[in-house]
């Protein structure tokens, strides 16, 4: 039995929650998204909540059930909350800035790497070494971040490169004489 998939997501105050058949959309002050659910997975309205039930006890079902529900969760938070990924830029001479939409990176190489900024998502740089990436979809979100940190990804050595805030650097030890 999934714990996560008993529990109903509730639908607070100014967000418009609407289930047809599979599809469970979302409508709030930051914009409106959208899931559909596997067919495996029953998915309906139930005193302002949405709640989420599988159809049988296949193993299929019983480990989508709780998927959808977290999936459902997302989309109430990204709605009235949204989504924020930091990335911190580690090197000398490394920096990143906004010009226009395009997010231009100096990474070491021999030109600047710039990456157009999707629509739905907002990229700011409080630092020249910081890059804040935000929007209402999660998926959307970590993937921008993901995307931006594949240009440079930090090396064990110095642990130069882009690393999201959270993240360790496993540092090696170099070359001994």
């Amino acid at each position: 039995m999934s714990r996560i998939g008993k529990k109903a997501v509730s639908v607070p105050k100014g967000v418009t929650a609407t289930v047809s058949g599979q599809k469970v959309s979302m409508k709030g002050p930051k914009g409106e998204l959208s899931f559909v659910a596997s067919d495996d997975i029953a998915v309906s309205m139930e005193n302002g909540a949405v709640a989420v039930q599988p159809r049988d006890q296949s193993k299929i079902a019983r480990s989508a059930w709780g998927m959808s529900r977290t999936m459902i969760s997302n989309l109430i938070e990204g709605v009235t909350k949204g989504f924020e990924r930091k990335l911190e830029i580690n090197g000398v001479g490394y920096r990143a800035a906004v010009q226009g939409k395009a997010l231009s990176l100096s990474l070491g190489y021999s030109h600047e790497v710039s990456y157009p900024i999707p629509a739905g998502i907002a990229i700011a740089t409080p630092k020249p070494t910081e890059i804040v990436i935000s929007g209402n979809d999660k998926q959307q979100v970590g993937q921008v971040a993901a995307e931006i940190r594949q240009f440079r990804s930090p090396e064990p050595y110095k642990g130069k490169g882009v690393k999201y805030s959270d993240e360790k650097i496993f540092r090696k030890e170099g070359k001994k004489k």
